[in-house]
Formats: C-alpha cells, structure tokens, sequence
C-alpha cells in the first residue's frame, strides 16, 4: 500500500533532504532509517519538494510504499519513537496509488523570515535571516505584486536548477513587518531551485532602499539570473504546506512557522 506522511523538521543540522552518500545527515535518510524499522523492510521516500541545507520543513509531505499492515498511528508514533529531536511526523494517511508526494501536489506555500534589527540575535541565528539596516515592508510588499501570475522566472533561478521549464505562477506574496522581523510569504503551483530564497533577496535590496520598487519587474523580464541580487540565506526559509486535490483526503495543515511579534 502506499503511505503519505506529514513531516515537520528544523533543517539546522541537516545538510538538506535528498539522502546523499554515507554518512551525511539528510532528513530524507532519517527517515528512511526510522520508518524501515516500524515497515521491516527498506523505505524509499519521495517528498512534496526537497529542500536545501538549513532551510526548515513545518508541512513538509512524503510518501512511500510498503507490504507492512500497520495503522495510522502506529506509522507516526513508531516512526517518532527512531527518529531526532529536529524530525518530527505529524500525520499518515493511506493513499491510493495514483497520489504522489510531488506531482500530486496543486501548490507550495513558503515563508521567509528576516530579522531585522542593528544588532544580531543569538536565538534567531539558525530560524532567520539578520539584515542589519532597516527594511520597508511597504516597499517590499509593493516590488512583490510584479511577480505574482504566471511567469519565466528565470532571473530567479539557480544555475544548477533542474527543472524542465522556468515558467511558475505565483499566486500570493505578501510581506509584513512584524516587530523586530519582517515575514514574506508566497504560494506558487511549483517553484524553482532558489527560487523564493533570490525572491527574497531582490526585495531585500528594495526593501532596504537601495533599489527602486519598479526593480523587482526588471528583473523579472530579464530573465538573465546574473541581473538579479543575492541568494538570501537558506535558515530564513520554511516551507510551510503543501496542497492536494481534496479527494485524496489529506490534513489540512494548520501550524504556521515561527514568526515576529508584532
């Protein structure tokens, strides 16, 4: 039978998702360890989309299969019982064979957070990104909508991205000033590698006045990456939920990522 999973995990310590050699702590192979011991038998996981070192999952979604007859509770509370303290299941559900983690999936909601304050912060270090200089969440808010439809992103996309095609549509992206923080959240159908991590990037740079708000569309129409600013810093990215056809029957999820007061 096939299995999808709710998975929640603090991407600190973890050198992304993707299970690599021996070795190198992935989520993808702590899982695999832990769940082929409540299974008995070797797991594969397939994941909703694999994120990168120090970024960090709240609803993240995987799916394997298995020939074990275990219940719901049983797949979340035996495989919690094998896995660290930074992983943690949330929910299992049985699916049926057609569901897939990935191309399943009708959209991705990310949140990136920054903190923004003069001085750094020892207990945000590896939960945000610090800019020292002040940040417009206004301005940053405005320089968004230009990217919200349906668009070639490839000035937003990692040279080593492997996707087929840079067209994605994005359809919500706010930013908020929060406190001491400010919070810029995105859905999208799919999104390219380093794709939320650049968009943050560009409108940290509007945001912190030293680029227009009209530059976040020139970079857009670009479509040249070398036009664009920098790759934010993976710790302020979460990748909060991920949505499916309502006729598969999966938890909604309902828990946000951290945030500012304010």
């Amino acid at each position: 039978m096939r299995m999808a999973l709710g998975v929640q995990y603090d991407g600190a310590r973890f050198c992304g998702w993707q299970a690599q050699q021996p070795g190198v702590r992935t989520v993808q192979s702590c899982l695999e360890q832990a769940l082929a011991k409540v299974a008995d038998h070797p797991v594969r996981l397939v994941c909703a989309g694999r994120t990168d070192a120090g970024v960090h999952g709240v609803g993240q979604v995987a799916h394997f299969d298995t020939t074990a007859t275990r219940s719901e509770r049983s797949w979340v509370r035996g495989g919690n019982a094998h896995l660290p303290p930074d992983i943690s299941l949330s929910w299992s559900r049985e699916a049926p064979d057609d569901f897939h983690a990935r191309f399943s999936a009708l959209a991705r909601r990310y949140r990136y957070l920054i903190f923004n304050r003069p001085l750094r912060s020892a207990l945000w270090r590896e939960r945000a990104a610090w800019h020292y200089r002040p940040l417009e969440a206004a301005r940053m808010h405005e320089a968004g909508q230009a990217l919200v439809g349906e668009h070639d992103f490839s000035s937003f996309r990692a040279a080593a991205c492997q996707a087929r095609h840079p067209i994605r549509e994005v359809q919500e992206l706010t930013v908020q000033r929060r406190g001491d923080g400010v919070a810029l959240d995105i859905k999208a159908n799919a999104f390219l590698h380093h794709m939320v991590r650049n968009i943050a990037g560009v409108l940290i740079a509007i945001g912190a006045g030293e680029q227009p708000v009209e530059w976040a569309r020139e970079v857009l129409e670009q479509r040249d990456r070398t036009r664009a600013g920098i790759t934010a810093p993976a710790e302020g990215l979460y990748l909060l939920a991920v949505y499916y056809p309502a006729h598969f029957g999966l938890p909604v999820m309902t828990e946000t990522a951290p945030g500012f007061e304010g």
